[in-house]
């Protein structure tokens, strides 16, 4: 792949910094480019001041108007490399209100946020840089976009390897496919994300993985990873069905409770019925799995298995897991409800996709930046939220014989 070509314009202003300047490190940088922001904004507001008094100020038409010019007042201000003092331009009568940097504000950093707000949310470079050119009235390039949002980076890599909770509920588990560019050739990325319930109730991302294909051995290494990061319990584990995976995290946390999805196992089954009967075939399952109790759900099954019998396939299915149903019925209904789908981490990847559906990544940092961006802006939607009779789940799962001593130990 050809090199990409800049803006002669920027590449000259470059040359001219380090020929001024000579910068040795990134702290020569950093302060280089703190000494062009203090001119850069000096000049901006001396614009603003010329169009508050409606003329430039070598202007003769200076003197024939009551207000005027009044010298300047040193201001510091806060940016992305550190503090720059300025000279801000005053006018006699005091009703100059600068818009660039308003009176009192000394942090002018926050078009970083900004910029990465904006990424997280999947905009494009181009998109990016056209909506501070109509906010700011100067534009920023698509380097300066990738330098602002690769201050992610350090943090993201803090954030894969902080320690975990030493146990977890319910986990969920699943896996999204997304592009990433390769030299000359693109290839489809396996995203593994896991999603845990605290022991208080709160939803928590452990991570995110990369990987060429989706498969058990990877699923095993995410767990052995897991479990060295802190985490010592699992109570139910909910999967779509890749195969090996239950064997798999068994290997790594025994006691773990593995649920097949039902949402899964329905989609498997409707694709061996015609679509004149899928509405039928559906209603007649959700007396099964939604059955008020095991008895039922077993007599329903048997209603279920003639009803349909002339679509072997589609019940075969379900005759394969319905050991997966039938412990649906070993817990409470408000277990049963969080446990026996992975919606919720699916729901997850739909806002994922959201932020890589622009294209193609050009490698494995690109997409794990724009992916981690989007975690935190969905951990700040769920700050200081619960999930959904939280509490009677636990009392059901204290009163159960088989769990309440785990239970106890990490409350």
């Amino acid at each position: 792949m050809g090199k990409s070509k800049r803006d002669p314009n920027s590449v000259e202003l470059a040359n001219k910094i380090i020929e001024q300047y000579q910068p040795q490190s990134v702290e020569d940088m950093q302060n280089a480019l703190k000494d062009i922001f203090g001119p850069m904004f000096e000049a901006m507001l001396k614009g603003e001041m010329n169009h508050h008094l409606g003329y430039e100020s070598n202007d003769k038409g200076e003197k024939e108007t009551v207000n005027r010019r009044n010298g300047y007042g040193g201001k510091t201000v806060k940016t992305s490399t550190g503090e720059v003092d300025i000279e801000v331009p005053r006018d006699r009568d005091g009703s100059f209100e600068p818009q660039l940097i308003p009176k009192r504000q000394k942090d002018v950093s926050a078009i970083e946020d900004k910029v990465i707000s904006m990424y997280a949310k999947g905009m494009s470079q181009r998109d990016i840089s056209s909506t501070i050119e109509d906010i700011y009235g100067f534009s920023v390039s698509h380097d300066m976009i990738s330098d602002i949002t690769d201050h992610a980076l350090p943090e993201l890599e803090d954030w894969q390897s902080r320690p975990l909770k030493s146990c977890y509920a319910f986990v969920f588990v699943d896996c999204m496919f997304t592009t990433i560019r390769n030299q000359y050739e693109t290839k489809k990325y396996a995203v593994y994300t896991i999603l845990g319930y605290t022991m208080e109730g709160n939803k928590e991302i452990l991570g995110l993985w990369l990987n060429e294909t989706e498969s058990k051995h990877k699923w095993m290494q995410i767990f052995d990873e897991i479990k060295a990061r802190g985490v010592e319990d699992i109570f139910f584990l909910s999967i779509d069905g890749v195969s090996g995976l239950e064997e798999g995290a068994r290997a790594i946390f025994p006691d773990i409770i593995v649920q097949r999805c039902i949402v899964h196992l329905i989609r498997n089954s409707v694709k061996y019925v015609p679509s004149k009967d899928y509405k039928a075939f559906t209603k007649s399952l959700r007396k099964v799995y939604g059955a008020q109790s095991l008895k039922a759900c077993q007599s329903a099954f048997e209603s279920f298995k003639q009803q349909w019998s002339a679509y072997p396939g589609a019940v075969d299915v379900w005759i394969r897991n319905f050991n997966h149903v039938e412990q649906l019925f070993d817990y409470g209904s408000a277990v049963r409800k969080i446990m026996y789908t992975t919606n919720a981490v699916e729901s997850i990847h739909s806002s994922f996709r959201k932020v890589t559906k622009k294209g193609a990544f050009p490698n494995e940092n690109a997409l794990l930046k724009v992916l981690f961006l989007r975690v935190k802006e969905l951990e700040a939607k769920w700050e200081g939220g619960h999930i959904q009779n939280w509490s009677l789940a636990m009392n059901q799962l204290l009163v159960d014989d088989r769990l309440k001593d785990r239970v106890l130990k990490y409350i």
